[in-house]
Order: C-alpha cells, then structure tokens, then sequence
C-alpha cells in the first residue's frame, strides 16, 4: 500500500510539474510548446500511467506527433498555400487532381502512421489505456478550443 501512495504521489508531481512548466517555465517558449506540456500532463492523468508506462508511451507517442506535425506542416505547404488567394478559381483540372491525389496520400499516410502507433502502444500499455487514449485527446482538443474562444469572445 505504501508502494501505491508513493506511486500516486509520484503522478500527482508530475501532472503539477508538467501544468507548472506549462504556465511559468515555458513563458518565453512559444504557444506551441505550452500546449504540449499541458496535453502530456492531461494524457498522464487521464490515462494514469505508471511511471513504467509513462517511459514506454512518451517515445511511441512523441514520435507520433513528430510524424503528425511534419504530415500538418505538408497539408498547409502542398494544399492550402495553393488555395489561397483566388488559387482555387484559376486552376485547371489537372492541378486539381494533383491536389486531391495529394490530399489522399497525406490522409493515407496519417491512417499509416496512427495504426503504427496504436500497435506499438498495445505493446507498451493496457489495450485499454490504449482505447482512452482516443477520448483523452478529444478531450483535450474540446478544452482546448473552450479555452482558446473564450479568450476571443473576452477580447470583444
């Protein structure tokens, strides 16, 4: 039992640590940066991963991420800067179909890259932590975007 209490203990300093960096220790590091403090210290607790599992999951889901960012930075480079500005109307049907076959190779790689870590997570974690991982991250996303129009409907 004292075993447990300390492991309790220890996720409860984590979780403080992480929402503690988020809000002070990361205040000249850029929103980005924030924001993946605050979704690492939200999975840990909603998931509550052992430390055991906290060292297997942070790496299989960080380079996730990583994949998911880069597959964003692409989708915005390739795809939207493309339809900006008119880009849409002055287009043919060939460009078009590139685009769409790009959409459709991004989409497939991002299908690719969340199975990968969905079958290395059941690996490293309980398939049923594997299964709250889901709603943790929509989870977040809702708070998040509460979070984040509520600022803009304050400023007006």
């Amino acid at each position: 039992m004292n075993l447990h209490l300390q492991l309790n203990d220890m996720k409860k300093l984590i979780f403080m640590l992480a929402l503690f960096m988020a809000f002070t220790g990361f205040a000249q590091k850029d929103r980005h940066e924030k924001i993946k403090a605050l979704k690492a210290a939200h999975l840990t607790e909603a998931l509550d991963l052992s430390t055991a599992e906290a060292e297997k999951f942070w790496p299989i889901y960080n380079a996730y991420e990583e994949h998911m960012h880069e597959l964003r930075r692409t989708e915005r480079s390739e795809i939207y800067t493309k339809l900006k500005d008119g880009g849409l109307n002055n287009m043919n049907d060939q460009e078009a179909n590139k685009l769409i076959d790009k959409a459709l190779e991004l989409k497939q790689l991002d299908i690719n890259y969340r199975v990968e870590m969905l079958n290395a997570l059941r690996k490293a974690i309980s398939p049923k932590k594997v299964i709250r991982l889901k709603k943790a991250e929509d989870d977040f996303k809702k708070q998040l975007l509460e979070r984040y129009s509520g600022r803009k409907g304050n400023k007006r």
